[in-house]
């Protein structure tokens, strides 16, 4: 069974609505069963599965610290996939629930805010020697801070070549317990969100060497190099990653524009040296997220 959390410090990242749709997403390409686990004491996971129809992927409402034997009892039962929900906190529970994970997705939205929260999260996924997937999320389309964000995330670990946009049709769908794929599948949405699963079912199969969970498909975009994260969904709109051969070649991501900032900076996150990306603190020593004044272990 494969194990997959996703976990951020930052409240409004999009945990929970990702984690329905992937775990839908993932039932729909074949994998086998799915199960969602709800660890986040608010339950907005619980409500919107509550209001669906359909009754897979299947759902199980867990203790932070009954989270083990769930997973074994899940494995047992026959479960290829478990997609585990978090709440927006930062404890040694939620440290329990990522050392039980094989990938951890942490979805960040492109503002300096997020950035500097991923630390903490990267810091117990390291504890834990637990790989870290960022998922740009919830972008505005074309803005250039999405890019600057792309750079500033990949100086730190592995960022999904899929951003995922902020659209109205992402939470409306939710309102009901659809994701965007049931109730809009040919929409930009919809595609986003396939393409996705897509590049983390094939990273946990890498992982776990399963090579029969695995896509059968991987579209074009994912093996281009070069691809900029930001620009690896500019797509023409309707074409079907069903046919990798149909898709065009992308052209070159283009260099990111000087970041003009959204906030002042004091003199010491204003100085950079030449070439590097001002505006998210890249050249600071400590782990990403962290002020060189913070001490706690």
């Amino acid at each position: 069974m494969h194990v997959l959390v996703l976990a951020s410090q930052k409240g409004g990242s999009g945990k929970t609505t990702l984690s329905g749709h992937l775990a839908v997403e993932a039932q729909k390409a074949g994998v086998g069963s799915v199960a969602l686990i709800d660890t986040d004491p608010q339950g907005s996971l619980s409500h919107w599965w509550n209001a669906r129809a359909a009754r897979a992927p299947l759902f199980a409402k867990v203790g932070l610290f009954e989270l083990g034997e769930a997973l074994e009892h899940l494995q047992r039962s026959g479960i290829r996939l478990a997609v585990i929900d978090t709440p927006p906190a930062i404890t040694e529970s939620i440290s329990h629930v990522i050392g039980h994970a094989d990938l951890v997705i942490l979805p960040t939205r492109p503002s300096p805010h997020d950035l500097r929260a991923v630390g903490a999260t990267v810091d117990i996924a390291d504890r834990h020697g637990k790989p870290v997937l960022f998922v740009i999320n919830a972008a505005t389309p074309r803005a250039r801070i999405t890019g600057e964000a792309a750079v500033a995330l990949s100086q730190h670990g592995t960022v999904a070549p899929v951003t995922v946009h902020h659209r109205v049709d992402f939470a409306a769908s939710m309102i009901d317990g659809r994701t965007v794929g049931e109730v809009a599948a040919k929409s930009a949405s919809a595609r986003e969100v396939r393409e996705l699963w897509i590049y983390v079912q094939g990273r946990l199969a890498r992982l776990k060497h399963d090579a029969a969970f695995a896509p059968e498909i991987v579209p074009q975009s994912f093996a281009v190099s070069g691809l900029s994260p930001a620009d690896a969904t500019d797509m023409p709109e309707g074409t079907d990653i069903s046919d990798s051969s149909e898709m065009p070649d992308p052209p070159p991501p283009p260099m990111p524009e000087p970041y003009v900032g959204i906030e002042r900076r004091s003199g010491h996150d204003r100085r950079h040296p030449p070439g590097e990306p001002p505006g998210f603190g890249n050249r600071r020593i400590q782990p990403f997220g962290r002020r060189s004044t913070d001490h706690s272990y």
